[in-house]
């Protein structure tokens, strides 16, 4: 990943303090990558690589190649006759570590998805949390200076705290019945 300038150009559309946040995900993603093993680095180049056409090009040039030289023409000694059991084998293989990259690379990928999904989980909470107390402090604010509350409103429910914990055993309430249909 390349650098970002630590005093970047300001885009005029932008807050300063989304600036921020934007060089801090970066950054942060800069440092992750850092901490990548040697391993983990040769996995990503080796997955990032054969998810490309360049990828099948070359498989296309290297059969043809192959079967060509082993059909004898060209004057060529065939070394892997019909029916190429060394290329069926070379080729298993390389679909076997093929596979280990890429399951590998993925493997990663779902603990860094899963760091952010914990990471939008806490900042969720955390503003849930938030907008009660301020429901709290602008009903105590209203009453203060003594303006009519609207009674048929969802106010009450809205300033209930959320339990995750009751919200996800809801969710999965909800997805056993759908399951039993």
């Amino acid at each position: 990943m390349k650098a970002i300038p630590d005093e970047p150009e300001r885009h005029p559309a932008l807050a300063s303090a989304l600036e921020r946040n934007i060089r801090s995900v970066f950054a942060q993603r800069e440092r992750v990558a850092a901490r990548r093993s040697t391993q983990d680095r040769l996995s990503d180049s080796i997955t990032e690589f054969s998810g490309q056409m360049k990828f099948v090009y070359l498989h296309v040039v290297w059969f043809a190649g192959w079967i060509v030289w082993n059909l004898g023409s060209f004057g060529a000694k065939p070394f892997d006759p019909f029916p190429f059991g060394l290329l069926t084998l070379i080729v298993s293989l390389e679909a076997i570590f093929l596979s280990t990259f890429v399951l590998i690379s993925q493997n990663r990928m779902g603990e860094d998805s899963d760091r952010r999904a914990n990471l939008h989980l806490q900042i969720g909470l955390l503003t849930e949390h938030e907008l009660t107390r301020a429901l709290k402090m602008l009903d105590q604010i209203q009453e203060k200076v003594g303006c009519a509350r609207e009674l048929d409103t969802d106010l009450n429910e809205l300033e209930a705290e959320v339990r995750p914990e009751d919200v996800l055993q809801e969710i999965e309430r909800m997805q056993h019945r759908v399951e039993a249909r």
